[in-house]
């Protein structure tokens, strides 16, 4: 699997509170509206110019902060594929896993690509190529694979176990 993507580039220490503020926290819960909030303190270009398939190159400690989900959800929302860090908060990770935002480690890349560059993540060859060159990632585990492969943790358990996505659909579910 091979993904290409435009890139957007930020620095160390960026935390959730930055990545979907949290003045909305408790008043937006659409992924759509949440996605024309994402990263507005910090680029406030970035929610009314990214596009589908772009992709977030960052520093170290990528997610820091809070654990709330809406950090991971507007970015998808927005249409990013993937972010490529030096590193990620453990919680983020584990988030974006679970949303179907593929997370990758790697910080020789992070530190070389430019912004506004156009990149290929090879999930196959473990690599991520731009100008600068290419650079390994470690292989991510079946498990994980399997997860972003289905659109995230939910979706793939239902279809494990034979369910239908979302699971609202499901008679007596969502409060019915």
């Amino acid at each position: 699997m091979r993904w290409r993507g435009r890139v957007w580039k930020y620095g160390d220490h960026v935390n959730t509170d930055v990545i979907f503020p949290g003045k909305y926290t408790y008043t937006i819960t659409d992924p759509a509206e949440m996605a024309r909030h994402a990263l507005e303190d910090l680029d406030p270009r970035f929610a009314h110019e990214v596009r589908p398939g772009d992709i977030i190159v960052a520093g170290r400690n990528w997610g820091c902060g809070s654990s709330r989900e809406q950090a991971v959800i507007a970015l998808k929302a927005a249409g990013v594929r993937a972010i490529v860090a030096k590193s990620f908060a453990r919680i983020y990770f584990r988030n974006a896993v679970n949303h179907g935002l593929l997370p990758i480690v790697c910080p020789e890349a992070a530190e070389a690509i430019e912004p506004g560059e156009e990149i290929e993540i090879d999930l196959e060859a473990h690599c991520i190529r731009c100008r600068a060159g290419s650079f390994p990632f470690p292989p991510l585990s079946p498990t994980i694979r399997e997860i972003l492969e289905a659109g995230g943790l939910l979706p793939m358990l239902c279809r494990r176990l034979g369910l239908p996505f979302p699971l609202e659909n499901i008679s007596g579910a969502g409060g019915d």
